[in-house]
């Protein structure tokens, strides 16, 4: 039996496969080597009976998650995965990598990543080149959920926000100057915080104000992240993961086309394409 992981700093998916067959597949809270230490993560597998009960199967885990991109934090994860699945071979690795196999397989070519954070890499068919991407929720993340969901607080907190919106938001969202920078300032897992915002971004995101936050959003990431990998990389194909980038797909390449990007393949969850890729190598 094999385990193939997928994870995000809000969720992980989960999919357990034995003889080319889906045996379960499950979604959790996300397991990120950043926010999470050891013994935190051995609690989480252990409260989930689909793990408890096929942990001695499973022969072989693949995950792959935010922050599981150093040495250390990929060791980190591997640790406490060897604890639980006492009989699997364990391979951790990056996000960016996931998303290129979901989309490339083992060809070569441009993957950006827009969900709770962003990234981006060039895939040359085996692994994803370093670069000096990924700086995370406070240095980064240009135009992912997190980065979305602090333009939309700072918008309510420097009161810019437009009136029918701001009433909206309050009515949802009861809170004050004190308890929003204390969620972020002071509580653990802020990045969950400003990613809960996901939800109102998305049904209110026809409102000028939402998509011009959108837009920005994308237009910063393009020049960001994409634009000089095109350079460095001219002629390459660019395909998209993530919740953001599949939500708002449209806008995404419109933003794109404005700088002579062509987006190829953009989808929501990795995990799916992931499953199959691993189904045929074992």
């Amino acid at each position: 039996m094999i385990a193939v992981v997928f994870s995000g700093s809000r969720f992980s998916d989960w999919r357990l496969a034995d003889r080319r067959k889906i045996v379960t597949g499950f979604r959790m809270m996300g397991i990120n080597p950043y926010l999470h230490d050891e013994r935190f993560i051995l609690q989480l597998l252990n409260k989930n009976n689909n793990l408890i009960n096929y942990a001695e199967q499973i022969k072989r885990i693949y995950f792959f998650g935010a922050g599981s991109s150093s040495a250390e934090r990929k060791e980190k994860i591997a640790l406490v995965f060897r604890q639980f699945f006492v009989n699997a071979k364990v391979t951790v690795d990056h996000d960016v990598k996931a998303s290129a196999l979901s989309t490339f397989g083992d060809g070569k070519g441009l993957i950006g990543i827009l969900g709770s954070g962003s990234n981006a890499a060039y895939f040359n068919g085996k692994k994803t080149v370093d670069n000096n991407f990924g700086l995370g929720y406070i240095l980064a993340d240009e135009g992912s959920a997190n980065w979305i969901g602090r333009m939309l607080l700072k918008s309510f907190l420097t009161e810019i926000m437009p009136d029918d919106l701001r009433e909206k938001f309050s009515d949802r969202y009861p809170m004050d100057r004190k308890m929003i920078l204390d969620k972020v300032y002071n509580q653990a897992n802020p990045t969950l915080f400003l990613t809960s915002f996901a939800d109102f971004v998305m049904e209110n995101h026809k409102h000028r104000f939402v998509k011009k936050i959108i837009l920005h959003g994308f237009k910063l990431y393009i020049e960001t992240y994409i634009l000089p990998l095109t350079k460095q990389y001219p002629g390459m194909t660019v395909n998209f993961t993530g919740s953001v980038a599949a939500g708002y797909e449209e806008w995404l390449r419109e933003v794109a086309s404005r700088y002579g990007i062509t987006i190829s393949t953009v989808i929501k969850e990795p995990i799916h394409n992931l499953l199959k890729y691993y189904i045929n190598k074992n």
